[in-house]
């Protein structure tokens, strides 16, 4: 790697370099990082949970709907512990188990719930918080829940947080205005700089991120986006059901083994995205906006991407649908599902369970209002905007006790500069002066500038292989991180290294081209494929 100097300013102070790794150590560090990106051994905690949640008021104790849940993902958690981790001859019982509750509380066991973690058909480990509440007691507006994790044996292996969730009172009955309605949206919004939403975390629809930019971004640090209770298109949500308020008889929307199920135990985050009415009936792209009642729109499932029908949102009062309705819908409102078509003059059919199934219900148009259809209890659903946050590493390399929290989170790349110095700006969150940047299997030099900001110096095209003047396809790595202890965590993002031009091979026989020409023709190539450069997020 080039010792090429660092030279963008630094918000709030100069870059602090990381220190390199001496030869002996790199080279051990290199391939176990080879061997964590061959063998796919990381392990990745899933929270998902609701974006606001009910207060409870005085003895009673509304707990979290849909409630709170974990899933254990990624071959790393069968993998046998590496020397110094390995457990004691006799233990049993599961791996790991987790302990939920809000963040600021106490830690008593009143507070923090259990989760025992079972083993699903796909082979994740699912664990739910079912009594969680926050009480009047609590005068906070946001808070995030907390999840602590430990090993068999008594060593903790981290503790994780949730996305930022709302308090509210009750559900809004108030008829909602977008007039000062702020604009949801996953992800973080920038703070100072130019006040914009970095354009590079969105991408676009084949993944590709362009890989200019005009220079160092001032939006090192990330805020969380406004929460609102109005629901946009695009937006994760989870529909449920409950037969005459009871805890009990809730039943959530779910998928299993490919068939969409009314679950009393898991619950399932769809996209619900705008459908375009004049499109032909498979083919609804999505759109933009806030979702109105008497809107077209479609559900997909977010793991498993199987598709419902498209139906029309209607609002539910006292048992019916209101069929002249176009107020945008929020938070914890009753809502219901109606198929197009049916004839004319009568009630429609709309999304219903019977039991733990999914089917359709007829249903009767009002006698008295013609604007009305009159529903049975298992058509009305419950719709509330949901939020997950991943965290991924392997522990496969790390010879360590220490917790493997903060694991950092990368939200967006920015590439500046060219030529002979190129540097890559990490944005995310849990950043620190202990990590380095890492590209396939060959180390960056790492600047720290802050929590929300890692700097690091594009490493020559030419680390990755010797013959690297002859490629004409594109070289695409891996970006990932790796913390001093040699624990590893990887991402989402990818680097590519794109050539303009290339040599073709001769035909057999053929003469070696002159030294002066090979020189011409190096230098051609070193300033494109050193100036030309591709960002993507893996899919």
């Amino acid at each position: 790697m080039p010792p090429h100097p660092l030279t963008l300013p630094a918000a709030g102070g100069r870059p602090v370099p990381t220190p390199r790794s001496s030869p002996e150590p790199a080279a051990v560090l290199r391939e176990g990082v080879r061997q964590c990106l061959q063998q796919q051994c990381e392990q990745t905690v899933r929270i998902l949970h609701a974006k606001v949640a009910q207060k409870s008021y005085g003895n009673e104790k509304r707990f979290f709907c849909p409630p709170p849940c974990v899933y254990l993902a990624g071959p790393g958690w069968r993998v046998k512990p590496v020397q110094g981790q390995a457990h004691q001859a006799g233990e049993t019982g599961p791996v790991v188990c987790g302990y939920m509750g809000l963040d600021g509380a106490s830690g008593s066991a009143a507070e923090t719930q259990k989760l025992n973690f079972e083993e699903q058909p796909d082979c994740r480990e699912f664990g739910c918080a079912k009594t969680l509440y926050i009480s009047d007691a609590d005068k906070r507006k946001h808070f995030r829940l907390v999840l602590r994790l430990v090993l068999r044996g008594g060593r903790e292996l981290g503790t994780f947080h949730s996305r930022l969730i709302k308090v509210i009172s009750k559900p809004s009955q108030k008829k909602q205005s977008l007039k000062n309605t702020d604009r949801e949206r996953g992800g973080a919004w920038p703070l100072g700089g130019t006040g914009r939403c970095p354009r590079l975390a969105q991408g676009t629809e084949d993944g590709n991120l362009p890989g200019k930019s005009k220079g160092p971004s001032q939006a090192g640090a990330l805020i969380p986006p406004p929460l609102t209770v109005c629901i946009s298109s695009g937006s994760k949500v989870s529909l449920f059901n409950r037969l005459r308020s009871q805890t009990v008889s809730t039943r959530y929307l779910s998928v299993e083994d490919g068939d969409f199920v009314a679950s009393a135990r898991q619950w399932a985050a769809f996209t619900l995205h705008l459908a375009d009415e004049h499109c032909s009936q498979g083919d609804f792209p999505p759109r933009e906006g806030y979702v109105h009642y008497g809107s077209l729109v479609q559900l997909t499932c977010t793991i498993t991407g199987i598709t419902l029908p498209p139906m029309i949102i209607r609002k539910v009062a006292k048992q019916c649908a209101l069929l002249d309705v176009d107020e945008p819908i929020s938070q914890l409102h009753k809502c219901a599902f109606q198929f197009p078509g049916g004839p004319p003059g009568g009630g429609g059919t709309y999304l219903c369970l019977a039991t733990e199934k999914v089917v359709q219900f007829q249903a009767s148009p009002c006698p008295k209002e013609a604007n009305k259809a009159l529903l049975n209890d298992s058509s009305c659903w419950t719709i509330i905007g949901t939020e997950s946050v991943e965290f991924s590493f392997s522990t496969s390399l790390a010879c360590t006790r220490e917790p493997v929290t903060p694991v950092p989170l990368i939200s967006t790349l920015e590439l500046s500069g060219g030529g002979d110095v190129a540097t890559l700006e990490l944005h995310g969150e849990n950043l620190h002066a202990g990590l380095k940047v890492w590209f396939g299997e060959v180390e960056a030099e790492t600047m720290y500038r802050s929590p929300r900001s890692l700097v690091c110096v594009v490493p020559d095209v030419a680390a990755f292989g010797s013959d690297w003047r002859w490629l004409r396809t594109p070289i695409t790595v891996p970006v990932s991180l790796v913390r001093a202890d040699g624990l590893f965590y990887p991402s989402a993002f990818s680097f590519t290294y794109t050539p303009e031009y290339s040599v073709r091979s001769g035909p057999p026989g053929a003469s070696a081209p002159a030294a002066d020409a090979d020189a011409l023709l190096e230098s051609i190539h070193h300033e494109f494929t050193r100036t030309n450069f591709h960002l993507f997020i893996q899919t």
